[in-house]
């Protein structure tokens, strides 16, 4: 169990992300909830994560599956009550486990009481909460997009007035220019610190110091003056962990994010590397086959640049992006062996990494006819495309590739009814494949993929390298095999990893051929590399 009296012990530690609704039920409502994650604690505990990501539980109408937040200090009826969270927040700790809250501080829903309040006049004390601008209802201040489709900008007739948001029609944009706003989200955070949190993932927090006369969204001039006093009043002074998802993020941005002095963040959520599959220039539903090469190049990139000087979150799957076992791994014949593999090329890097629920049973991405898809995004984006004439059959192929839902389908925990995650309609389609890939079965299988997850994490913990280590990329041009190296003065690591389906000749460095196996996702050694096999060896210069 990790020391979190250290001030960093983040860094040592291994996060796993929930997302509620697709958890656990306990109900019968077909929505998971809060109690279902207190029952479902034992589990965690013995795959020996140190925190949980708590995908957002606090009052909202869900348009965007709770990133639009009505009440920040309340708690979504169908998730439980404040008294489960107290009691989530009391049990995991009890079990060396922080809870991480997922926190939205770049919008609000339209229904939270302070736009409600913003909506009446121009002079109301909480219009100006948010981003408004004059105009009449034809002609929009500029011509920016939201991310879900449309205009950024919507009209209120007795207002006058047009007010932005980046996302939904229902998410209007706080206006972080105003002391007011900062100062009542400060006040928020500090009653979430009261209860006992560990700290927060937030959302989008590169956007709060937009600029949208400017179309400036992202890495606005105010963000770090921004990130600066929130971190000063919020997170420091109540010991809080705080992670920024930055989808703007470059290196040089996140040395400033995640500073080792702390003055802004402790870590960055970036997402360079899962835009390598994306067609240049494209959207994200344009895709193209990734090249080995680029993926070692990124991760080098961000290994190298951060080392001593940030820090940086590690993960492949999360509740926006599609099953990673799916997108670059193979879910058919080598789903087991490829989804080991895809963990040790990540957790042998250097950040702190995060698990997603069902990653560690190589949950896989789902088809579903488009009608049974429940995400916004999918929805807006299959009308759109369709609208600019591009065939159903394209359309669907990609929203199966990278569709947000792949990834909040139920959780997977037995081969019963609905594989356990509810005894009513779930709210979404358990993926049929739960008879064979759950956790009941993953748990009775010394070789299953929760086991080497297991092993992996109980690895990070005792080798001190893991945390600390500088990068080496091996065979940067290799399109098969991502190698690496992880080195301090004394311990040295060699992370080898086959991405193909076809066997390799390799042959370790000099250095290594005396190295401890620590682990590999094969039993029987090799001369070659199998299907997907996965590699971590370990040397020390202080033992003879």
């Amino acid at each position: 169990m990790l020391d979190k009296t250290k001030q960093d012990w983040w860094k040592s530690a291994v996060f796993y992300q929930i997302y509620p609704k697709s958890f656990q039920d306990t109900n019968g409502d077909g929505i998971g909830d809060i109690p279902g994650i207190i029952q479902r604690l034992d589990y965690l505990e013995q795959l020996g994560i140190d925190g949980i990501w708590l995908s957002p539980v606090y009052e909202s109408p869900q348009e965007d599956n709770g990133y639009d937040i009505s009440d920040y200090e309340a708690i979504y009826p169908p998730f439980g009550t404040m008294a489960d969270m107290e009691t989530l927040i009391r049990e995991a700790e009890g079990r060396g486990i922080s809870i991480i809250m997922d926190l939205v501080l770049n919008h609000t829903s339209d229904e939270h009481r302070w736009f409600q309040e913003a909506l009446k006049s121009r002079d109301n004390p909480y219009h100006n909460f948010y981003v408004w601008r004059d105009g009449n209802p034809d002609v929009p201040p500029n011509d920016m997009r939201g991310v879900f489709g449309g205009s950024a900008w919507t009209y209120v007739p007795h207002l006058g007035q047009y007010y932005f948001h980046q996302f939904a029609v229902k998410q209007p944009d706080l206006n972080w220019d105003n002391p007011a706003v900062r100062e009542a989200l400060y006040k928020m955070i500090r009653f979430w610190a009261d209860k006992g949190v560990g700290g927060f993932r937030l959302d989008v927090i590169d956007q709060i110091a937009k600029v949208p006369d400017e179309k400036i969204t992202a890495n606005g001039p105010r963000l770090h003056e921004f990130l600066r006093e929130l971190s000063e009043k919020a997170f420091v002074r109540n010991g809080l962990v705080s992670v920024g998802e930055a989808w703007g993020a470059n290196v040089e941005r996140a040395k400033q994010f995640s500073a080792p002095d702390g003055s802004e963040l402790s870590m960055v959520f970036q997402f360079e590397h899962i835009c390598l599959d994306q067609k240049p220039g494209g959207e994200k539903w344009d895709t193209i086959p990734l090249r080995l090469p680029s993926l070692k190049q990124c991760f080098e990139r961000w290994q190298t640049g951060l080392h001593n000087c940030g820090w940086n979150s590690l993960f492949l799957d999360n509740h926006d992006l599609p099953r990673i076992v799916s997108r670059w791994g193979n879910d058919n014949e080598y789903r087991v062996a490829s989804a080991k593999m895809l963990a040790v090329m990540l957790h042998g890097m250097q950040g702190t990494p995060y698990i997603y629920q069902g990653e560690e049973l190589g949950m896989t991405n789902i088809r579903l006819p488009i009608e049974k898809y429940v995400d916004l995004e999918i929805r807006n984006v299959y009308q759109e495309r369709l609208a600019r004439g591009i065939p159903e059959g394209e359309i669907l192929q990609s929203i199966y590739a990278r569709g947000r839902d792949n990834a909040r389908t139920p959780m997977q925990w037995t081969n019963g009814e609905n594989a356990g995650f509810t005894t009513g309609i779930p709210w979404l389609s358990v993926n049929p494949n739960y008879n064979e890939i759950n956790a009941e079965e993953a748990l009775q299988n010394p070789a299953s993929t929760f086991y080497f997850y297991q092993k992996l994490i109980a690895l990070r913990k005792q080798y001190p390298v893991f945390r600390d280590g500088s990068f080496n990329l091996l065979l940067p041009e290799d399109e098969k095999i991502f190698a690496y190296t992880r080195d301090t003065e004394q311990e040295h690591l060699l992370i080898i990893c086959n991405f193909t389906a076809g066997s390799i000749p390799f042959d370790r460095p000099k250095e290594f051929e005396s190295a401890e196996l620590l682990l590999s996702n094969y039993e029987a050694e090799s001369n070659e590399l199998r299907p997907y096999e996965a590699q971590i060896f370990y040397r020390n210069e202080g033992q003879s």
